[in-house]
């Protein structure tokens, strides 16, 4: 079993004082953001759609901050997969910043040596069956194109699970990407009993769903995925071979058209790669593509951006509905935040938005990770079975424990 180690350091002092149940945590390749306490919550919407009219709420929020003395709000939080879901979105009392986070190469932590209990929902049978489904859906409905299909692994221990010391490891072996805690309210569904003890949405995502720099978007929709290896010869051709993939490069083409057509609209210049390019993490080759674009509208936030994207196809599907109504026929269970969007947006309507992937929910001694493959007309069961299993290595790795 790898155990990875991380030296601390000054540039590392945001992620130092993250306190459990008291912080949000987001870091970037660019920055790094601690915020604390909570000045005001983003209300929730009383009808059924929870996107309708999210940047208003939004704005209405931060415009009530400033009027209270905050000279620079920001909103910071998670937004779920679905929309009749309640986003979680909050003005902090606090917000602190530094620079990317920097890791030294000393050993001075290991990971803790949890023992857990694993339980997967579904069983990797009834998930290639799903898979199976959806194949036969693509026969049956020549309107779908992709559709995303994920499974979750339930863990129990003993001790509760170190939270910060998670947050690090996840952040150590991520520092190209996304890391994030995010603090959740209680959550009920009809898969699972409500949520009784404080709740953590913390993971390593790869994927920028959005952020708005002045007038400057950019977006970087990932579609196509291939596990690492450790033979270096090997882990190279399983990159190219990804990078050749007829399969993958349109299941990526379909995530790419639906950014640019979501940006469209807000921007007077879109630049588009004419092909896709390789990304890596510690576990994964993705297919990525980045997009830029200048906004025509100056008022236009982040949060519209985010709201007009999301779900991007990288984690829903396509056409959207017919894809979310496919995963709500075949998921037996409340996707919740995972594969929403994490981030933040401040009173001039900059921000940083990312994809809730990669990620786990924990509980005290209970932890759910969640893991999704993109599902499209060419896909075969067993190989969209093992994507899921690689991408559950960035929570496992960081936990400690070897491949499920």
């Amino acid at each position: 079993m790898e155990r990875y180690a991380i030296a601390v350091k000054p540039d590392t002092k945001l992620l130092d004082e993250y306190l459990y149940g008291k912080s949000f945590f987001l870091t970037s390749p660019k920055h790094t953001l601690l915020a604390e306490g909570v000045f005001a919550k983003v209300p929730v919407n009383e009808d059924v759609d929870q996107m309708e009219a999210l940047p208003q709420r939004v704005e209405t929020v931060l415009t009530n901050a400033k009027n209270s003395g905050y000279s620079s709000p920001v909103v910071v939080g998670a937004v779920p997969f679905h929309p009749a879901r309640s986003p979680h979105l909050i003005v902090p009392e606090t917000v602190r910043w530094s620079g990317p986070l920097s890791f030294a190469s000393e050993p001075l932590q290991q990971t803790p040596d949890y023992s857990f209990d694993i339980r997967e929902v579904p069983k990797s049978t009834e998930f290639k069956r799903g898979v199976e489904r959806a194949l036969n859906q693509f026969k049956s409905d020549n309107n779908l194109c992709k559709v995303v299909l994920s499974r979750s692994l339930e863990l129990t221990t003993k001790a509760k699970v170190n939270i910060h010391h998670l947050l690090r490891h996840l952040a150590a072996n991520n520092t190209d990407g996304y890391t994030f805690a995010v603090d959740l309210p209680p959550f009920e569904s009809v898969y699972e009993k409500p949520d009784s003890q404080r709740t953590t949405l913390i993971g390593a995502t790869p994927e920028l769903l959005v952020s708005k720099s002045g007038l400057q978007v950019v977006a970087n929709p990932l579609a196509g995925s291939a596990a690492r290896c450790e033979n270096s010869i090997e882990d190279q051709k399983r990159g190219e071979d990804l990078l050749s993939s007829a399969k993958d490069r349109h299941e990526h083409a379909v995530v790419v058209s639906a950014v640019k057509d979501a940006l469209g609209p807000f921007c007077k210049s879109i630049d588009v790669p004419d092909k896709p390019s390789l990304l890596k993490t510690s576990t994964m080759w993705h297919l990525s593509t980045e997009i830029k674009g200048e906004i025509a509208d100056p008022t236009i936030s982040s949060v519209d951006l985010a709201t007009a994207l999301h779900p991007t196809p990288a984690v829903c599907g396509s056409p959207t509905e017919l894809a979310r109504k496919t995963i709500a026929e075949i998921e037996p269970f409340d996707r919740q935040f995972y594969t929403g969007m994490v981030g933040w947006c401040n009173d001039y309507g900059d921000g940083e938005w990312v994809v809730t992937i990669r990620c786990a929910k924990v509980s005290d001694r209970l932890l759910h990770l969640y893991a999704g493959a993109g599902i499209v007309e060419d896909s075969r069961a067993e190989d969209e079975l093992a994507e899921t299993s690689a991408k559950f290595k960035t929570m496992l790795h960081a936990l400690g424990l070897g491949n499920i």
